[in-house]
């Protein structure tokens, strides 16, 4: 009996001994330790931004770009409420509701349940459908369909004192290369010293509220006064100021750089209050995108999407914002006057370019 005890002690040892021994030997069967993400990186690409676009290309289209060691899945916060996953290193997604916004978007890095993060922060400018535009992809006069022309000196000069005759004649209009070009030239016609071309597209398009862009190079020399901008459409019924103008951009060549916009109101017109600027080096050398926002509370105006000034008075009523009606568009060079001041003596010409306009609603 004793003997039979001493067997089946042994067996039991040896036993344990085996199961032990399986369990610990080989590494089949061991638990696999995940690594930690490390080293994420997180690029963001506005899709169509450059110099004179620095939010994009009005698209809203962003490419994201991101790596990681030790990372299966990304996750990436997009700063809207949404969250998409990917497991590639990059991501391309198009931004709605138009206007300028700005996002900070957040990156999770996975593997497993470990995750690092990071964020970045985009602005990206979404514009809404467009209304109209003239992207001048043609040769010769202007569009007939879109512009009309002011002939002649009006009075006194359209009223500011001014020392130009607006014609439709080539040498002062034309398009060509995708540009309009409007020419101010030194040249005795019909009684003036000077000539040049005021477009504009009253009878043919108007619109009320909008983001109108204007990607012009301006002309320089003293006595130069460019300007793109807006007049109410109903100025022959209610006449000037109480119709309204957006004056989106005006340059003078006595003031070389110094591109304004500015409101004339019925509360506010002639040498307004209602104005903001900002100097740029290389207006007559290089094109910019002059711009306004214009929606039922307030104007913003910005160049290259630099806002320097913004119109929303307190109390909007006939005198500070007739500006719920429809108004035109007006592209022109005027010479002199009681804004353009001094003409350069040497002048000869100058020409202002235009690469598009755009109405967008």
């Amino acid at each position: 009996m004793l003997s039979s005890i001493k067997k089946y002690k042994a067996l039991l040892f040896i036993g344990l001994f085996v199961v032990i021994f399986t369990s610990c030997g080989g590494g089949s069967d061991d638990v696999e330790v995940m690594e930690d993400p490390a080293n994420l990186v997180f690029e963001a690409s506005i899709v169509g931004q450059d110099s004179t676009h620095p939010y994009g290309d009005g698209s809203g289209t962003v490419i994201f770009s991101f790596s990681a060691n030790n990372t299966s899945l990304y996750k990436v916060n997009l700063g809207n409420g949404e969250t998409l996953e990917s497991s590639s290193n990059s991501l391309t997604y198009t931004y709605v509701g138009g206007g300028t916004n700005t996002y900070n978007v957040y990156i999770s890095a996975y593997n497993g349940s470990k995750f690092i993060s990071t964020n970045i922060s985009i602005t990206v400018k979404v514009n809404t459908n467009l209304l109209w535009s003239d992207e001048f992809n043609y040769t010769g006069s202007p569009d007939s369909g879109k512009w009309n022309y002011n002939i002649g000196r009006g009075n006194n000069g359209w009223g500011n004192g001014e020392e130009q005759y607006y014609t439709d004649r080539y040498e002062n209009v034309k398009v060509e290369n995708g540009h309009l070009i409007i020419t101010a030239k030194k040249e005795n016609y019909e009684g003036a010293n000077y000539t040049s071309t005021r477009l504009l597209t009253q009878g043919k398009f108007d619109f009320t509220y909008g983001t109108i862009e204007i990607k012009a190079k301006l002309p320089s020399g003293g006595g130069t006064w460019p300007a793109l901008w807006l007049l109410g459409s109903n100025i022959n019924t209610v006449g000037w100021p109480a119709c309204g103008e957006i004056d989106i951009m005006e340059h003078v060549g006595n003031n070389q750089g110094t591109v304004q916009s500015a409101m004339h109101t019925p509360s506010s017109y002639g040498g307004t209050v209602n104005h903001g600027s900002q100097f740029l080096d290389d207006v007559s050398t290089e094109f910019h995108i002059y711009a306004v926002e214009w929606t039922s509370e307030k104007m913003i105006f910005t160049v290259d999407d630099v806002e320097h000034y913004r119109y929303n008075p307190s109390t909007k009523n006939s005198d500070t914002w007739p500006y719920d009606a429809p108004q035109f568009l007006i592209l022109n060079v005027a010479m002199g006057g009681s804004f353009g001041g001094t003409i350069d003596p040497n002048f000869v010409s100058s020409t202002m370019e235009i690469d598009y306009v755009r109405v967008y609603q």
